[in-house]
């Protein structure tokens, strides 16, 4: 699952900038992605380790990044390209873009361009499957930048108060746009102020995928037995700008070094080959078999036909008169 996040992050990157849309072929003409495109490059580990946890029947809410989130959650590689590229075939017909992901079908309630934002979204979610008496449990992931917003502790206030059924990811990569988190959060972070809530929190390295696996196992199962809402708090690194034409200029490269010594998928890799024995033939085909499924979505994509101008005064109301089209 990792190797194919990284795989969809890097051909959306590329597709953005006009550069190689597909593997090994130069795209013609202008950049095939509109709009802002935030990455999960090198964030890989924890929507893997947390999804593989969670059932198609389960929620999740994601963030502006949250590319990975979705294709963790089950959600198909090539209508997500289509929708990066505001094709009819996209999860919402083109209309939504990077930023407004969403597929109910897997469970995944949306992406949101809101800092914050889906933290509410993710609260009522759960408290509506603790009134239907639901076994099912909603996932909410946020960034570190989200914790110093009102919807943090508005929501991880009501989930505790009501118990209810949420588990909530801070994937903190270490960056809130363009300033490093560390110069505007006070105190020990996401943990810390669940836990001033009473909520059982559990701090793991972003970067360590089993680690993350075994962490999220715990919660969950919590989660599930009725335990009310848990935090995990992933401490990973953005390894990318905070848009996918943001050189970055601002951060320390030798920041950037570091963490790129602490890759995500070549640690699992890595682990595999020493805990396992794992044939390194078998994870090789893994890389070839996510290059193969990407270059399929993205030609796919770009082929696929554009939503026909008459569907765009569908799905919107009309304010006036409080009605649905």
């Amino acid at each position: 699952m990792m190797v194919r996040i990284r795989a969809f992050e890097d051909a959306a990157e590329a597709a953005s900038q006009g550069g190689v849309a597909v593997y090994g072929q130069a795209a013609s003409g202008n950049a095939k992605v509109r709009g802002p495109l935030h990455l999960s490059t090198g964030q890989e580990a924890v929507a893997a380790g947390v999804c593989a946890h969670l059932s198609p029947k389960d929620y999740l809410t994601s963030t502006h990044r949250g590319h990975g989130h979705t294709l963790a959650k089950g959600a198909d590689m090539t209508r997500m390209m289509c929708e990066l590229f505001g094709k009819s075939h996209g999860f919402n017909g083109g209309r939504g873009g990077s930023m407004h992901i969403a597929d109910f079908s897997v469970g995944m309630l949306g992406a949101n361009g809101v800092v914050g934002a889906g933290m509410p979204i993710a609260v009522g979610a759960a408290h509506a499957q603790k009134l239907q008496g639901r076994p099912d449990i909603t996932a909410c992931f946020f960034g570190d930048g989200a914790i110093n917003r009102g919807p943090f502790l508005e929501s991880l206030n009501w989930a505790q108060v009501y118990q209810l059924p949420v588990l909530f990811v801070c994937e903190d990569n270490q960056w809130s746009a363009t300033t490093a988190t560390s110069a505007m959060s006070a105190g020990d972070g996401a943990a810390a102020r669940a836990r001033s809530m009473d909520i059982e929190a559990i701090e793991v390295d972003g970067n360590d995928v089993l680690a993350i696996y075994e962490a999220a196992k715990q919660l969950v199962q919590a989660v599930r037995e009725g335990q009310g809402p848990k935090l995990l708090h992933t401490r990973t690194y953005r390894i990318k700008g905070h848009v996918s034409v943001d050189k970055a200029a601002y951060r320390d490269q030798a920041e950037v070094q570091e963490a790129l010594t602490r890759d995500p998928i070549q640690r699992a890799r890595t682990a595999l080959l020493r805990m396992h024995g794992a044939d390194a033939s078998l994870l090789e085909q893994i890389e070839s078999e996510a290059q193969a499924e990407i270059q399929a979505a993205v030609a796919f994509a770009d082929a696929c036909e554009p939503p026909h101008p008459d569907i765009a005064f569908t799905h919107i109301q009309t304010v006036g008169a409080g009605q649905w089209h």
